[in-house]
């Protein structure tokens, strides 16, 4: 049976919420009053289905006004960009900072995950469910990470209204997260980026070198301190000098993948396909990773620069920002930023005066971990539900709205910038020959100082907790976030590197490093992972809808001690994961079997 548009009608807010949006109706077929003239015939169904990309916008705009998206609202949403009501309540349950039920205008989300669980996180949702209980006016949800991990426990306040208001509270106490859900506008002001880098100030840094130095809404500013000096020699070279530049480097990217950036960009450039586009990767939703959201709010300039740099390699005129929803700061700032270097000819019809044209527009990710997967991500963009497509077709000869498409993320981007102002053979004798250049790793959990931390690949594991402080009696290290794997702590001489971290049986991924103390319940810690993957799985396909849900209850009766043979349970977890590594279509249902299986391994978890 499929949705119908239905009887109710949006309200007046919800509607001036959409029409802010996508103009007035023009006509009664887009929710318009009715007219004798309109009802002879349909009129613009096919501009209005060309703007079906403008989904998730929609959805955004009604969730931001009202606090949650009601049947009317999503009727109305559905006529303007002619969607199938029944698509659209696929696309909108989708994701988890929407709500298609009636709650408070003011939400306040408390993270469970792993660096806030590690601090303390199931305490201060008790506290603050106890202080906002009903008729607070207030809803309270836990949430998975959001990306503050350096100042944990975290909570973000989001309070519905024209604009809307946010206000982050981390480190949270229970008071602090009650004033943020209470009165934003009266929450102290969230900490500056640079903060999250200990290392701040250091003139060795290439990545980091200007968070805290410059002033990250200033043009100005940047430009004084190297700022377009990279964009200019692009447009000396080429685009294929880049291409060349980027590929003797040896950039790989930097989201866990490690494939070469180059190959990906000569691909998409040879692709006799147009338009092509270039899409930003900076939802970064695996637990225990806010590196891009570090660059994106203390040097949003360099972003917009690397990303016109790529787009120009790979002969692309529009780029797509795709940036999680739970960085309210980060938007901002890079909205100021696109805005202003649109203003001053560096994005537009004309940049630089070079006569290439390109422009970026920013996407909100609205709460799935999956859409940090390249091609579920295309999907959202397009409007549709954030599900993995089949490979092949590859990005680079199909990727968004069918058309050959770069995607890179914050941090692979930005080492496109020191790449062409230091030269390639500069860039490629840092770190290693299989692993060249500088890499961010975001240290969190039972160390002194947590943060960001940039380092040549090629640093052991120690050097880098020592740099952040471990503290005593430290129990274990998880390399990679909930998709990679546990170390011992005589384990530390491991290398920072793709190939080193793989010949030691673990994984890089994108840089998480989570360090846990002898005070940290390890099993428990494994269960809220296990539950982390089963609610991010976007259910496409069998072996990860079910898998993640057999891993769970599994965990379950291990912890609670319901069943009746751990090593059952263990058994039973060995054949599900191997089933999700094997069989599942993307990396979630590949990786997420893989912290539990090294705690098994490596740590005697259930010894």
């Amino acid at each position: 049976m499929d949705l119908h548009f239905g009887d109710s009608k949006p309200t007046d807010e919800e509607r001036a919420a959409v029409d802010a949006l996508l103009g007035p109706p023009e006509t009664s077929w887009e929710g318009a009053d009715r007219s004798d003239a309109d009802l002879r015939w349909a009129r613009g169904g096919r501009a209005a289905r060309d703007r079906r990309d403008l989904l998730l916008p929609g959805l955004h705009a009604v969730n931001d006004r009202i606090g949650w998206i009601s049947e009317g609202a999503l009727d109305y949403l559905c006529r303007r960009l002619t969607v199938p009501p029944a698509e659209a309540y696929g696309v909108a349950t989708f994701y988890a900072m929407f709500s298609l039920r009636p709650r408070p205008a003011t939400v306040l989300h408390v993270c469970t995950d792993l660096a806030c669980a590690a601090a303390g996180a199931p305490e201060l949702c008790a506290g603050v469910e106890a202080r906002l209980g009903p008729g607070s006016g207030v809803s309270v949800e836990r949430s998975p990470c959001l990306g503050l991990c350096e100042r944990a426990p975290a909570a973000l306040a989001v309070k519905a209204g024209d604009p809307v208001r946010t206000a982050v509270s981390a480190p949270a106490t229970v008071g602090r997260a009650v004033l943020a859900a209470s009165a934003p506008d009266s929450a102290p002001e969230e900490p500056a980026a640079a903060l999250a880098v200990p290392q701040a100030g250091d003139p060795a840094l290439m990545l980091l070198g200007r968070v805290g130095v410059v002033d990250p809404a200033s043009l100005d500013d940047y430009r004084a301190h190297g700022g377009y000096t990279a964009l200019r020699r692009a447009f000396a070279i080429g685009p294929a000098g880049v291409i060349r530049e980027v590929t003797d480097a040896g950039l790989v990217g930097r989201g866990g993948a490690a494939f070469p950036t180059g190959r990906k960009w000569q691909a998409t450039a040879s692709q006799p396909d147009h338009p092509h586009y270039l899409v930003c990767n900076a939802d970064e939703s695996e637990p225990g990773t806010f590196k891009d959201r570090v660059v994106m709010e203390g040097d949003p300039y360099a972003l917009v620069e690397a990303m016109t740099i790529a787009a120009y390699a790979v002969g692309a005129h529009k780029g797509y920002l795709y940036l999680r929803g739970e960085y309210p700061r980060a938007l901002r700032r890079m909205e100021h930023a696109i805005g202003q270097a649109r203003a001053r000819g560096l994005l537009g019809d004309d940049v630089l005066g070079q006569g290439y044209a390109f422009d970026i527009e920013i996407r909100r990710g609205a709460g799935a971990y999956i859409c940090g997967e390249e091609t579920a991500l295309f999907n959202s963009i397009e409007g549709y539900r954030g599900e993995p497509r089949s490979k092949p077709p590859f990005p680079v000869e199909k990727g968004l709205f069918g058309k050959p498409t770069a995607e890179n993320n914050v941090e692979t981007l930005v080492n496109v910038l020191p790449i062409l102002t230091l030269g390639a053979p500069a860039y490629a004798a840092i770190g290693t020959g299989a692993s060249t250049g500088p890499k961010l790793f975001c240290v969190s959990g039972s160390v002194e100082r947590p943060g960001i931390y940039e380092l040549p690949f090629g640093a052991t594991l120690g050097e880098l907790l020592d740099l952040a402080g471990v503290r005593e009696r430290l129990r274990a290290v998880l390399l990679g976030g909930a998709a990679g794997g546990f170390v011992r702590p005589d384990e530390l001489d491991i290398p920072l590197t793709f190939e080193g971290t793989r010949a030691a049986g673990t994984t890089l991924g994108s840089g998480v490093v989570l360090a846990f103390d002898d005070t940290v319940p390890l099993p428990r810690l494994l269960l809220r992972i296990a539950e982390f993957f089963r609610d991010e799985s976007c259910g496409q396909c069998v072996p990860c809808r079910v898998g993640t849900v057999r891993q769970e209850e599994a965990l379950h009766r291990i912890v609670e001690r319901t069943g009746a043979d751990a090593a059952a349970d263990i058994t039973l977890l060995r054949e599900v994961g191997r089933a999700m590594k094997d069989a599942s279509i993307c990396g979630l249902g590949q990786t997420a079997w893989n912290a539990v299986e090294s705690a098994i391994d490596r740590l005697g978890a259930y010894e």
